[in-house]
């Protein structure tokens, strides 16, 4: 039993304080004075002393050395204010703590132990007034992180009132502090109730309310996206709408407003897909307008996601019961986040990115179900679980906000989760359909994927044993004794398994040593890939090169392994069947969560084995029998490398056009299908890709060219005056190829503008290159940059940084062209290193042939600039300036930019001044 906490005491470590930039460091001493050092002092006083900082792995990076101990006060705010967001530099929590903004790095050093004593005494009051099970929850958490030597656990006890060993560590328990969800009575069928154009118009304004700027081309959006809510007339023939939507049009309430409607007056959900995780966050935000009641708008708004994104309990509970010390702290700190998020979403969601960084990956993200070993109803914390409460709110709610890869994943397997497919869907960030299903239609056979497969059926094997993961056996053994057949069926499955790559694959197929058929096939795919690819060992880039002509041998190793693969798929497909026939046979004697297990244990089976078998079989024979591309697909050898290291090897196949099995598995099952984008047409292209806007090549890239019925086409212009709001040049004099004349402009034009800058590159070894040019300059003009690929924070955590601080520069690849939203000051100029043109691998050249040659790379680069150029200019207000460090970019690119904007072709000295007048005039 729990001691009565005493009076909380703040007490601050006695360490010093460390803020490092990218040449030099500040030191606060114990003593209270200031140290100007270098990185190397900076070093060997982290290394001396555990300092007090934030984000250690940044300024482990920043100073060169591996992370080190120390104290970082995010570690005390993810503790403090758990599921909550700051950014993650000094100057963000220091500003997350209500304090005054620091002015200069002397200012954060100072400013982290003020800001650490402010989370503290928040801490002590919010426990003083949290009910008794609460706050004994938050003494024990803390108590279990102290114990294992967590380095703020002394001052966290203080705070808490906390003396001795007294409290035990029940806290992180959190399982049995969580609420059960509860089953309802399945959902009757939709209706077919339209939406009406007047009625979507309506309902706009009522969302935006009466005081709201007047927007006609925002109500026209909303009245042309509403036909995709009108029922449809024959089966496979679903109200298919493609609407292209300036930026500034405000589209996402637009389809919000029939969407909504839609689905109050058929009494069922509305699926909205995204392509990133920011749109997903910006659209949940965004229904706040349409629910701005908490509750209600938690019971009528759920975003969904994949399964791997969610925070599994079992995973979590074995972590605890580990009881290791080097992972108390990110035990501790997950369940606190644990007991404080909103759907345990983990990414995207309230879990701060910047905390796997600090803990690691497998002890935070790790923790969700990546491996596909959900045991379903035969785990004890089935009731409680974040991903079954989403499935279930999901069939309930008016709005579903899902992502591309999920709807086409599960409608491809014939369902989302539970085969409930929606009948109303909207594919908002639609110029990345294609792309989506091309990953989503895709087949594999690689050593990873045939792993992962081995590793589902038989369980982890070598080093690994020792993990919480299951094989096949465990995992069915209470089910499989209930069918005759099963257990020989199961055991035929696992003998057969054996063909698939086992522990220390990779070093075997290196040293052409192979222990198993699909060892073989890989060895001999990647002597091939090594013998006809360029570059060969010499190359730091991963290889691919034809499948056909095949060297001597591969062909039998071929149709050995298809062979073995049938031996796998025979005996799991008869275990299937056999237990479905079980829920025939006895379905009035076989219990909730029997059945429920049986129909979770199948699904999986067929999911995460049978398709993917099925489809390695059909590979290989086909390679062999050389019927593999069949018009339709295109197949190639790969080995993939990581700085010059072999990592993966395989046989890769794509559809050549992916949005045939979507029309087909997506679109066609669906009543109404809206497609929307900022860049749906191409605005140019060639003959092959049509006129009248380039409507075709937005049908082509959506795949509604697929349909029977015609899509019908809306497009709204932008508001924007982009002749008069931006600048477009084409700097002339800079060899793309010297990456210290890249280096130079890219300084020179950054800090013409005063920071707000976002670079962009084609190659990660391009952005690193100038990174290490500029980072220094710009860190003596007072410019902080970030930097993908080079700072240790994951993608979405920069961007975050790069929006809040106006005066920022980023550097990034394609992740950041596509799903940056930064309006305002913080992004006015943009620089890409050279025209995006397409990468002319082996999957490209099938498609260039198919789809009209020089004009689909055309179109393909145009869209780039269009994406590129468009988060440029996000709101009224905004202005900027695009670069293109290319002289040798084509006129017949120029439409990728709006009409009226004029294609400048500068030199360098030119760019510069035009970049500093122009941002000049308009600051605010």
């Amino acid at each position: 039993m729990s001691t009565p906490p005493s009076p909380p005491r703040f007490v601050l470590p006695h360490v010093p304080a460390l803020v490092a930039g990218v040449r030099g460091a500040v030191l606060l001493d114990t003593d209270g004075e200031f140290h100007n050092l270098s990185l190397s002092e900076a070093a060997s006083a982290a290394r001396a002393t555990p300092p007090l900082l934030c984000h250690g792995p940044a300024v482990a990076g920043r100073l060169g050395i591996e992370p080190f101990p120390c104290l970082d006060i995010l570690e005390l705010f993810a503790f403090v204010r758990p599921a909550r967001f700051c950014l993650p530099t000094a100057k963000g929590v220091i500003e997350a703590a209500g304090l005054a903004p620091p002015a200069d790095p002397e200012d954060e050093a100072e400013g982290l132990f003020r800001a650490a004593r402010r989370l503290l005494e928040e801490l002590a009051g919010r426990t003083a007034g949290d009910t008794a099970a609460r706050a004994a929850d938050t003494r024990s958490i803390a108590w279990a992180m102290a114990r294992a030597g967590w380095s703020w656990g002394t001052a966290v006890l203080a705070a808490l009132g906390v003396q001795g060993d007294a409290e035990r560590n029940n806290g992180l328990r959190v399982w049995e502090r969580l609420p059960e969800w509860s089953e309802h009575a399945p959902e009757p069928p939709p209706g077919n109730v339209p939406v009406e154009p007047d009625e979507a118009r309506a309902r706009l304004t009522a969302i935006l309310g009466s005081g709201a700027e007047q927007r006609p081309a925002q109500a026209d959006y909303a009245s042309a996206a509403a036909a995709a809510f009108v029922p449809r007339d024959r089966m496979g023939e679903p109200r298919v709408v493609l609407a292209e939507a300036g930026t500034g049009t405000g589209k996402t309430l637009g389809y919000i407003a029939p969407a909504s409607l839609w689905a109050e007056k058929n009494g069922a959900p509305v699926w909205i897909s995204t392509h990133t995780r920011n749109l997903q966050r910006q659209l949940d935000s965004e229904l706040d307008r349409l629910f701005p009641d908490p509750l209600e708008k938690a019971r009528r708004v759920v975003v969904r996601k994949g399964r791997e994104n969610y925070a599994c309990l079992l995973n979590y509970e074995e972590q605890m019961m580990r009881n290791r010390p080097n992972e108390a702290v990110a035990t501790g700190l997950m369940a606190r986040w644990l007991l404080a998020t909103r759907d345990g979403d983990m990414v995207g969601g309230d879990f701060p990115g910047w905390l796997s960084d600090l803990l690691g990956r497998p002890r935070t993200l790790g923790l969700a179900d990546r491996r596909g070993e959900c045991i379903f109803s035969g785990c004890p914390h089935f009731n409680k679980c974040f991903i079954e409460k989403a499935v279930r709110r999901a069939r309930r709610a008016d709005i579903v906000i899902a992502n591309h890869a999920l709807v086409m994943i599960q409608a491809a397997l014939g369902g989302l989760d539970d085969a409930n497919q929606p009948t109303r869907l909207v594919f908002d960030e639609g110029h990345h359909v294609f792309e989506a299903a091309d990953s989503a239609f895709s087949a594999h056979l690689s050593g990873f994927e045939a792993t992962e497969v081995r590793r589902w059926l038989l369980g982890p094997e070598g080093d690994g044993a020792r993990s919480r993961a299951r094989g096949l056996k465990r995992r069915a053994e209470e089910l499989v004794g209930l069918a005759e057949d099963a257990p020989a069926a199961l055991d035929a499955a696992l003998a057969a398994a054996q063909a698939l790559p086992g522990p220390g694959w990779q070093n075997r197929v290196l040293d052409n040593t192979p222990g198993t058929p699909t060892e073989s096939f890989l060895s001999l795919v990647r002597q091939q890939v090594y013998a006809r690819a360029a570059g060969g060992e010499s190359s730091p880039y991963s290889l691919e090169t034809d499948c056909r002509p095949l060297i001597d041998g591969l062909a039998e190793a071929a149709l050995e392994l298809a062979e073995a693969l049938g031996r796998i798929g025979a005996p799991l497909t008869r275990l299937a069947r056999t237990l479905e026939k079980k829920l025939d046979d006895e379905a009035a004697e076989l219990d909730s969560n029997t059945r429920a297990r049986i129909e979770g244990l199948t699904r999986s089976i067929e999911r995460r084995v049978l398709v993917p078998v099925a489809g390695w079989k059909a590979m290989l024979e086909e390679l062999v029998e050389g019927t593999a591309t069949s018009g339709q697909y295109v197949d190639w050898f790969g080995v993939d490398r990581i700085d010059g290291r072999d990592v993966d090897v395989g046989m890769h196949r794509h559809w050549i056009d992916p949005t045939v099995p979507f029309a087909k598995a997506v679109m066609e099952p669906a009543h109404g299908v809206l497609v929307t984008s900022a860049t749906l047409r191409d605005g140019a292209g060639g003959p092959d890709w049509g006129g009248d806007g380039n409507w075709d090549a937005a049908e082509k890239r959506t795949g509604a060219v697929h349909l029977t019925a015609p899509a019908l086409r809306a497009a709204v212009p932008s508001p924007f005056d982009y002749p008069a709001q931006t600048r477009v040049l084409v700097v002339s004099d800079v060899r793309k190829d010297d990456m210290d004349q890249v280096a130079a402009a890219y300084r020179e034009l950054f800090l013409a503008a005063q920071g707000g800058a976002l670079g962009l590159f084609t190659a990660i070894s391009r952005l690193k290159a100038v990174y290490k040019r500029v980072a220094g300059p710009l860190d003596e003009a007072g410019l902080s940059l970030l930097a993908q690929h080079v700072d240790n924070m994951d993608t979405s955590t920069l961007v975050d940084i790069f929006r809040a601080e106006h005066d920022s520069c980023l550097l990034g690849t394609d992740a950041v062209r596509d799903g940056v939203d930064v309006p305002g000051q913080s992004l006015r100029l943009i620089v890409f290193d050279r025209v995006p043109w397409p990468r002319p691998d082996i999957l490209h050249k099938a498609r260039k042939s198919t789809f009209g040659g020089k004009a689909y790379d055309d179109m393909i680069t145009r869209l780039r600039l269009k994406q590129a150029f468009g988060r440029l200019v996000r709101r009224a207000g905004d202005h900027g300036v695009f670069v293109l460090l290319d002289p040798l970019m084509p006129t017949r690119l120029h439409s990728a930019f709006p009409a009226g904007v004029a294609v400048r072709k500068v030199g360098l000295a030119e760019a510069v001044a035009v970049t500093r007048e122009f941002l000049a005039e308009r600051q605010d």
